[in-house]
């Protein structure tokens, strides 16, 4: 595509959309995932069979409508990874987006194009979507702010779905003050809320490793001292390589239930992984996403418990540095696993996450992330903005 050396950008136009003359986010471009409609634009979600037999829509999605009315402009649809369900950001039809700030490692996945299109330098900010980890951790391997939010705060009409109760909308940017202006515009409004209480994960630490955790060690540090200190936590104390599963069977259920005709009727052509996952969502047995609903519901009063109204789960947004492009299919699901093991408590209980670029590795982006209580997005922004801007 021209004048697109990230391969941020979706294949088949990169098209502009004017915003209001005046608005809060007035002057500034920004980039939009191709899992959201845009009235006149196709919305392909990375996959050429589904941009085939779905129309172009003719409205424009709320929350991009949103962004347009408070000034912003649209630069362009960015790649997605194959309807949302990957986390490494390698699309078998579209290619790769590039990493910027760790050349030669993949982007994340599967707002790749949009994180992508930030970390290059593109646009000023971009929005993704967030269901297993998909802004937090391209955030964290592309050395971005990223939010997932609460839950259901910022709406998702006009979106190609992936698993309904775990969808969000999330975005990207450089710095930790545009991040909230964005987020002034997108989220409702919300009482002021002091989070105070630092609580660190060390399960999470735990999974990621002493290298990681010597990174963000001094990022951590300077949350202490806001906070007068902290508490080391377990969030699972049953292990979460044991919430993992729950999260990945309840994200299958909902995948099959939301594509799986059209999966039947299309037979659309998948890449590896991607494949793999809808067969197995096919298969899947419903009392298995029964139990693992009811799993689900103990894991969110565990979250809300930790939290109460004034906690911050401090973690790893990630569980190491941005894998190598191209690495084997084995190396890229045992790097998988692992991120999901850290990233799913936010997405089980529908609470808001924060992803910062606290430090960097083998000279590649590390994140820090922020967990607060459901409704605490804009104390969670101000939080990045005031400290680690």
């Amino acid at each position: 595509m021209p004048n697109d050396p990230l391969n941020a950008f979706v294949p088949y136009g990169r098209t502009e959309v004017a915003g209001a003359a005046s608005g809060p986010l007035a002057g500034l471009r920004f980039a939009v995932k191709d899992l959201f409609d845009i009235a006149g634009l196709p919305t392909g979600a990375g996959n050429p069979d589904w941009l085939r037999t779905h129309e172009v829509p003719r409205e424009t999605a709320p929350a991009v409508r949103r962004l347009l009315d408070a000034g912003a402009r649209v630069a362009g649809k960015t790649l997605t990874d194959e309807l949302a369900w990957s986390l490494a950001g390698e699309n078998a039809h579209y290619g790769t987006p590039e990493n910027p700030q760790a050349p030669g490692r993949i982007p994340g996945g599967s707002s790749s194009g949009s994180a992508a299109a930030v970390a290059g330098g593109a646009v000023d900010f971009a929005i993704g979507t967030d269901t297993g980890g998909s802004v937090r951790l391209p955030a964290s391997y592309c050395g971005l702010y990223g939010i997932r939010p609460t839950h259901g705060a910022v709406p998702l009409d006009g979106s190609v779905p992936l698993a309904p109760s775990f969808d969000t909308v999330g975005w990207f940017a450089w710095e930790a003050a545009l991040l909230r202006r964005v987020g002034a515009v997108l989220l409702p409004p919300a009482p002021a809320l002091t989070l105070c209480r630092l609580l660190v994960a060390e399960d999470a630490f735990a999974i990621a490793g002493e290298a990681v955790r010597a990174a963000l060690a001094p990022a951590l540090g300077r949350l202490r001292e806001r906070c007068g200190g902290a508490e080391t936590v377990t969030l699972a104390p049953e292990g979460l390589d044991q919430w993992r599963p729950v999260f990945q069977t309840l994200q299958a259920a909902e995948a099959w239930a939301a594509h799986g005709a059209w999966i039947a009727a299309t037979k659309p052509k998948f890449g590896p992984g991607v494949r793999e996952r809808f067969a197995a969502a096919a298969t899947l047995d419903p009392a298995l996403a029964r139990a693992a609903a009811q799993t689900r519901e103990g894991i969110r009063r565990r979250m809300d418990d930790l939290l109460g109204a004034d906690g911050l789960i401090v973690l790893p947004s990630a569980p190491g540095i941005a894998p190598l492009r191209g690495s084997s299919g084995a190396a890229v699901d045992a790097e998988r696993g692992r991120a999901l093991a850290i990233l799913c408590p936010a997405g089980l209980a529908g609470l808001p996450q924060l992803s910062i670029p606290a430090a960097r590795l083998q000279g590649c982006p590390l994140g820090l992330s922020l967990i607060g209580p459901r409704g605490s997005d804009a104390a969670l922004l101000a939080i990045a903005e005031d400290f680690f801007a």
